[in-house]
């Protein structure tokens, strides 16, 4: 469905979001500073405050997103109302809204008029405008979430979702506080700073993590890889990897990346709180890095304006020589799905474990054959990019 541009630029305001999100920031400016100035703050509170952070950011990362809008993994009804509880005191919406809107926003990342908060409109408008006005694009009829608007538990969050959100956000400091006997100072610190600062750094996902940062799985739409971004957002930053596989359910795939989510849920499936883990077979995630390195040395190759010299001539030879070892790669590699298909249809039970295995480690041998592909590729583009220094 397309939109006119005057049905976003005459779009009417959406007042409770456009109350809440402008004017939390600015009280949360003078009273935060005012308060820490003329207060002496325990660290029982500042627990408070970091214990309410974890929760409201956890919540929706392992829970909104990769819970309920991506089913990366299964959670026991414990898990999931701990989630849930916390990602009503995050104040982020429902997860009926969050996730229709964020399963629109994979459907059609970056078209401007049906990606909720498309990147391509601008960072004000990604990061927070795409809230402050009805907007077509932030319109949802649920018809994309079935899976969600049949559970009666959730169905209850969305129904009194306003009224589970206020409780929330003053209900939890104030008994915390209360605990630590200071509820003033928990209300300031864990209630309304905390409240802004898990809000725009989930918003970074939406605006920061889509302009700035790195493309090694895909180039085929804006979202980026930020290191940095991931320690504000719970291991989120990790966008290019996520847009390209957002089923797996870690976003920080190497095992070097920071992504506590990810080291959460596996430790929740380590004690029988989760499970059915979704992953991304290695193969296939060298194949997309491959896929990319070979796109960024074409990219060198037909963009060049120098003098066609040996140098260049030499690094076109070879990305053209490993070019053609990595088609064969993949042929192999499609010729192995093929008989991993039939071999599941003939085998006998008893002896699938075994084809599984061979199998196995066959596939594994293509996952190292991409993985030397996109090696010799980054080798080859480091020489020739040094060269052209040296020459500069």
């Amino acid at each position: 469905m397309t939109h006119s541009h005057s049905d976003f630029d005459h779009a009417p305001i959406n007042w409770v979001p456009a109350i809440v999100l402008i004017s939390t920031p600015i009280v949360a400016l003078f009273l935060v500073p005012y308060y820490l100035w003329t207060h002496s703050i325990s660290w029982q509170v500042w627990a408070v405050f970091g214990f309410c952070m974890a929760w409201s950011g956890l919540s929706i990362t392992a829970g909104y997103h990769r819970l309920w809008a991506h089913r990366s993994y299964q959670a026991h009804p414990l898990v999931k109302w701990f989630w849930l509880i916390g990602g009503t005191f995050s104040m982020q919406s429902s997860v009926f809204d969050w996730c229709s809107g964020h399963r629109m926003h994979h459907r059609h990342v970056d078209d401007t008029e049906q990606d909720p908060y498309s990147a391509k409109r601008g960072f004000w408008f990604s990061h927070l405008g795409w809230m402050l006005r009805n907007y077509p694009s932030g319109q949802f009829d649920y018809k994309n979430i079935p899976d969600l608007t049949a559970d009666k538990v959730l169905q209850i969050q969305h129904k009194y979702y306003g009224f589970w959100t206020v409780l929330a956000n003053f209900g939890i400091p104030m008994l915390l506080g209360w605990l630590v006997g200071d509820v003033v100072g928990a209300l300031i610190l864990a209630g309304l700073l905390r409240l802004v600062l898990s809000h725009h750094f989930t918003f970074f996902i939406n605006s920061l993590c889509h302009m700035f940062g790195t493309r090694p799985y895909t180039d085929s739409n804006t979202a980026r890889d930020n290191a940095i971004l991931a320690i504000f957002t719970w291991g989120e930053g990790y966008h290019n990897y996520h847009h390209y596989f957002q089923y797996d359910y870690r976003n920080g795939v190497k095992w070097w990346q920071y992504d506590p989510t990810k080291w959460i849920i596996y430790g929740l499936s380590k004690v029988g709180l989760a499970k059915e883990l979704k992953r991304v077979p290695e193969v296939a995630i060298q194949h997309a890095q491959a896929e990319m390195r070979f796109k960024q040395a074409q990219s060198q190759i037909d963009n060049f304006k120098g003098n066609l010299t040996t140098e260049f001539q030499l690094f076109k030879e070879k990305i053209q020589q490993e070019q053609q070892a990595f088609k064969q790669t993949l042929l192999e590699w499609q010729n192995l799905k093929t008989q991993a298909i039939e071999l599941k249809k003939t085998e006998f039970a008893q002896r699938l474990h075994e084809a599984d295995e061979k199998l196995k480690e066959q596939f594994l041998q293509i996952e190292q054959k991409l993985k030397w592909h996109s090696t010799q590729v980054e080798r080859a583009l480091s020489h020739w990019n040094t060269g052209k220094m040296k020459n500069a």
